[in-house]
């Protein structure tokens, strides 16, 4: 129906430019919704933070190690004096 006070192209041009903008949102949520389905990089994060975990760790047991190596060669220092 065309409401009065209106011509039928005004409201065709409308109907248009609303299906145009019902279209685009649909892209946007498929776009969206591919996006969070994607764990490509979920997996690249959890690589990430397994590394940088094991650096901790390996940086912690290393510090344990190099002070009891300093104490061990000033005891042997300390004994030849």
């Amino acid at each position: 129906m065309v409401p009065i006070g209106t011509g039928g192209q005004i409201n065709a041009r409308r109907t248009k430019t609303q299906r145009a903008t019902v279209v685009q949102g649909a892209l946007n949520m498929k776009t969206f919704a591919r996006f969070m389905n994607d764990e490509s990089g979920a997996t690249a994060i959890e690589y990430g933070l397994i590394a940088a975990c094991i650096s901790v760790a390996i940086i912690a047991v290393i510090q344990g190690v190099g002070s009891k190596l300093n104490t061990t060669f000033s005891n042997v220092s300390n004994a030849l004096k």
